[in-house]
Order: C-alpha cells, then sequence, then structure tokens
C-alpha cells in the first residue's frame, strides 16, 4: 500500500495556532512541520499532550501522522494538534467519536487574548485615578 495516501484529514485550532493534520497508514511516526514531534517541541509536555488523542484511540502504532502548523506558542501550537489528530481520528473511524469527545479532545477551546483597548495600558489595567 502507499504511504501518501491521506486515509483522514482534521483541522485543529486553539488561540491563534492553526494545525492541519494528514493521517497516514504507517507505524506511528509523527511529524510536524517536517521535524519529529520530540525535536519539534523540545518538552515533553506539549509531545504528550499532542499524543493523547492516539493514546485514548489505541492507535499509537497504527498511522503516520503529518502536520502542518502555524501560528501562536508553543502550547497553542500543540493545542492546535491534539485538536486536529482528534478530528483525523474521528473522521477516518466514527466509533472513536465517543471516547474523543468524552476526554473534551473533540471541543475546540475558545480560549484567546483579549485586546487591548484605547485609553488604557493594557487589555484590563487601568492608568492610575487621580482625584485631584
Amino acid at each position: 500500500m502507499e504511504t501518501n495516501v491521506n486515509l483522514a484529514l482534521g483541522t485543529g485550532r486553539r488561540k491563534t495556532a492553526v494545525a492541519r493534520v494528514y493521517l497516514r497508514q504507517g507505524e506511528g511516526k509523527i511529524l510536524v512541520n517536517g521535524k519529529d514531534v520530540d525535536q519539534y517541541f523540545g518538552n515533553p509536555g506539549f509531545v504528550y499532550v499532542v499524543r493523547q488523542p492516539m493514546d485514548v484511540t489505541d492507535s499509537l502504532k497504527k498511522f503516520d501522522i503529518h502536520i502542518n502548523v502555524k501560528g501562536g506558542g508553543p502550547s497553542g501550537q500543540a493545542g492546535a494538534c491534539r485538536h486536529g489528530i482528534a478530528r483525523a481520528l474521528a473522521s477516518f473511524d466514527s466509533t472513536n467519536i465517543k471516547s474523543l469527545r468524552s476526554n473534551g479532545f473533540l471541543t475546540r477551546d475558545p480560549r484567546m487574548v483579549e485586546r487591548k483597548k484605547y485609553g488604557q495600558p493594557k487589555a484590563r489595567k487601568k492608568f492610575q485615578f487621580s482625584k485631584r
């Protein structure tokens, strides 16, 4: 079987990061922007976050995953990768949806940085009030 055939696609988002995930037949390699997941993130906590949907669905050794991610920082990118992998696994096999949803991997985290308002130094911080 050809290894370049995409079995499923998933788009994951978190904060300002967007990840495009391609699920392919393989033996469990995860490539993020052309690098191995351990090499790309470095932090084992982020690597664990990326692998969570694979652990839940017992598909660590079934697929190779290619991820293109851009925007945000390492935490947002790891969350976007997790969301994208979960969506790809759900579209590949609908029996995975129940376990992925119960663990919260199919829910997009809506928290974003609040915008800065005019007349203030930051989003919520105010300049010091002076009565006189």
